[in-house]
């Protein structure tokens, strides 16, 4: 069993029961790895302006140990990167959390005492920081305190972001494919939904030509995780789109292949079907060239694995 396989297994034993594990775990994590720069600069400003993004570097996978609950996790987001105001490399723990955990505060603290336990002659900065993507927006507890009246013990506190809590219409102008890619996981009302789709669409169209087409798919097989689909609400925007941008707003289409399983290749103008699929399978082998898995690009594209498999072998990935 591969060390992806066995994170895996694990993720799913942990996870509550009868809650379904998806790649969009996987999915997640990747859009950190990828865009860890953006996540930093759009959620905490002030830290970013301490960071020399040009030393920063994903670490191997690190296996955890609670030694007294004898659970072992492994931490999928551990980075190194050079801080600037003490001149040192430091190490930066991102934790996503999906779902509900009264004691996930204590979790958090489990895993930086783990990494001190192990790293503290190596690096003179540990930063854990948690990013909450449940559905909720409830104010999550990120602090663990213990102490007497007379003495305070231990304050353990790491960083957050609670994407409920966002106000969404903050980021809209904003050219950060993190933005974008969390968009619809931000705090709206339910009459909001066909404005925040808009103005979601509105950024993928400023983004596709600053970006090359993996990590545009990258971006939107995170966002479609969160918007509900709504075949009929989407080719009415699209054509108001394409209205507005006649170039485009065809463009979009391409960098959409979700919406081809949907249905929405209907009414296309003749010839874009050819396109689209040679746009698919171009998306498919830039996501393999980034490292992306195999079901990973089948999920985005909407190409089956074996399909997928038959293209890496046809066009070797260097």
């Amino acid at each position: 069993m591969s060390a992806y396989e066995l994170a895996v297994k694990e993720e799913k034993a942990r996870w509550p029961e009868g809650r379904q594990f998806t790649s969009h775990d996987e999915a997640f994590k990747k859009l950190l790895q990828t865009f860890f720069a953006e996540f930093i600069e759009l959620f905490f400003p002030e830290f970013d302006k301490l960071l020399d993004h040009h030393h920063t570097r994903f670490l191997m996978q690190e296996l955890l140990v609670d030694i007294v609950g004898g659970e072992k996790r492994t931490l999928d987001l551990l980075l190194e990167t050079r801080y600037l105001e003490l001149d040192a490399y430091i190490l930066i723990h991102i934790e996503p959390q999906s779902y509900r955990e009264n004691d996930f505060h204590e979790r958090m603290f489990i895993y930086f005492s783990r990494l001190f336990e192990r790293y503290r002659k190596e690096y003179k900065l540990i930063i854990p920081i948690a990013v909450f993507t449940a559905d909720e927006a409830k104010e999550e507890k990120n602090t663990l305190e213990m102490g007497t009246p007379q003495q305070s013990i231990l304050r353990f506190e790491f960083m957050k972001v609670e994407l409920r809590m966002q106000p969404w219409r903050q980021f809209i102008d904003s050219g950060n494919p993190v933005a974008a890619a969390l968009l619809a996981k931000m705090g709206y009302t339910k009459g909001e939904e066909r404005e925040i789709r808009l103005a979601y669409l509105r950024m993928i169209l400023r983004l596709q030509g600053t970006l090359d087409d993996a990590r545009m798919a990258l971006i939107m097989s995170v966002a479609d995780q969160y918007f509900n689909a709504d075949p009929e609400l989407d080719k009415r925007l699209l054509e108001e789109l394409k209205e507005q941008y006649p170039e485009e707003g065809g463009a979009l289409m391409k960098l959409m292949p979700v919406w081809s399983r949907l249905g929405y290749e209907e009414g296309l103008k003749e010839g874009l079907e050819e396109g689209l699929e040679k746009g698919i399978e171009k998306t498919a082998l830039n996501m393999l060239r980034e490292g992306m898995e195999i079901s990973l690009v089948a999920k985005v594209t909407g190409l089956s694995e074996e399909q997928v498999v038959k293209l890496k072998k046809t066009s070797p990935i260097k």
